[in-house]
């Protein structure tokens, strides 16, 4: 099954409006090249309705995504030979006053910069993408994809050691 192609619908017939739900990422920073445990919390339903499935894209470049499983939820991975496109888990259902957190381990690109992983959440028969990119020192989208931003380390200081 492709998981990409409810994403690449919720894009092809997204209007704008209004929306009570969203998708999050923790933690927003990490080191490029690493491997980081991401937990994305769903904060409530939509417009009251339960949310039923929540699918994560992975973006290009991410070396590995392993999911956590989550009781009464399934778990099926999308993948194109050995790399995981997407994550989606299905079940719940999870009240529109309750929230939930799916977790991932990613061993994360090498490249510095922002990296979004743009989610689809599932309530009933509606989906809602928060896919929109945040456009740098531009105002923050309607919906954004929640972002890990891949920051190196500082280099060591120069100078002499002091232990």
């Amino acid at each position: 099954m492709d998981l990409l192609r409810p994403i690449a619908f919720a894009l092809a017939t997204f209007t704008a409006g209004a929306t009570q739900a969203h998708v999050s990422i923790q933690p927003t920073t990490a080191a490029p090249g690493a491997y980081q445990v991401l937990r994305f919390g769903v904060g409530h339903g939509c417009s009251g309705d339960a949310t039923t499935a929540v699918t994560i894209r992975i973006p290009p470049g991410t070396l590995a995504a392993r999911p956590q499983p989550k009781p009464g939820w399934t778990l099926e991975v999308d993948r194109e030979g050995d790399v995981v496109r997407a994550i989606r888990w299905r079940g719940g259902p999870l009240p529109a006053d309750q929230f939930e957190e799916f977790v991932m381990l990613v061993h994360l690109p090498e490249r510095a910069g922002p990296l979004a992983f743009p989610a689809l959440q599932t309530c009933g028969a509606r989906d809602t993408l928060w896919g929109e990119p945040t456009p740098p020192g531009g105002p923050r989208p309607r919906q954004p994809a929640p972002v890990v931003t891949l920051i190196p380390a500082p280099p060591p200081e120069g100078g002499h050691d002091h232990h």
